[in-house]
């Protein structure tokens, strides 16, 4: 396990800027990592990315220093513990509902005493193949190491969220904003009372923690907005960017 150098930056009091990756291509994931991204989150619940994929998306960020981190399909502990072992820095759980949810996926991410996650010389031990390797040392790197993202995205997880705070081993509360409006009857309308009202009530209660408040952001405004916020993992769209900065290329061009 390499450093966390986004989970460093958090635990500074740091902000962290991130993209969302769809796509299992490494040569995407290289280009994103060298243009000064702190993390990419390859998405294993809304795209085509796997454990195989993650392991080599996991080899471009530890080549350029960049935080590689999977949302992965489902809160279960063998995907969860499969995606570790790929040498992912760290996991985001989609649809936590409850703090006996939130507990789960902390135990899947953690080994013991911290947790029940399984113990194996895979490739997030280099195999062990790196002389001296011992696995009390690989232990205690990986649970200080890995980034543990809890998202809520329920009017249910936002219920359970005073709960959800104080189980010490989450490092980010993640608002998925999509599912949120979807949840309360506005679908991808962001600005709506009920949405704008649900997104308060998340960052009021995360604030008074130690945890980091996390968002998605698809532009420049609105993460300049929620760095106002508070948010300080904050998760963007690179195709968001690249679309209208080529879209305005081509237009220009063609009507010079």
């Amino acid at each position: 396990m390499y450093p966390n150098s986004a989970k460093a930056k958090l635990q500074a009091g740091g902000t962290v800027l991130g993209t969302y990756v769809r796509h299992p291509d490494t040569g995407i994931a290289e280009i994103l990592c060298y243009l000064g991204y702190d993390f990419l989150m390859f998405d294993g619940e809304h795209a085509p990315i796997g454990e195989r994929e993650c392991e080599n998306l996991a080899r471009v960020c530890e080549l350029t220093g960049v935080t590689g981190i999977a949302r992965v399909p489902s809160n279960l502990p063998w995907m969860i513990a499969r995606t570790l072992d790929t040498g992912i820095q760290g996991i985001q759980v989609p649809m936590v509902n409850s703090a006996a949810e939130a507990r789960a996926a902390i135990q899947a991410m953690k080994y013991a005493p911290m947790g029940t996650r399984g113990l194996a010389g895979s490739r997030a031990a280099n195999y062990g193949q790196l002389l001296p390797f011992t696995y009390p040392e690989h232990i205690a790197k990986c649970n200080a190491e890995t980034l543990s993202v809890i998202q809520i995205e329920t009017p249910t997880a936002i219920d359970a969220l005073p709960e959800i705070i104080e189980i010490p081993e989450i490092d980010v509360i993640f608002i998925g904003p999509t599912d949120l409006s979807l949840c309360l009857g506005h679908p991808g309308d962001f600005q709506h009372p009920d949405v704008q009202d649900a997104f308060r009530r998340i960052t009021r209660i995360v604030e008074k923690s130690d945890k980091a408040l996390g968002v998605l952001a698809a532009t420049t405004e609105a993460t300049l907005e929620w760095k106002d916020r508070g948010a300080r993992y904050i998760m963007g769209v690179f195709e968001a960017l690249m679309g209208p900065a080529i879209r305005s290329y081509l237009k220009s061009v063609r009507e010079h």
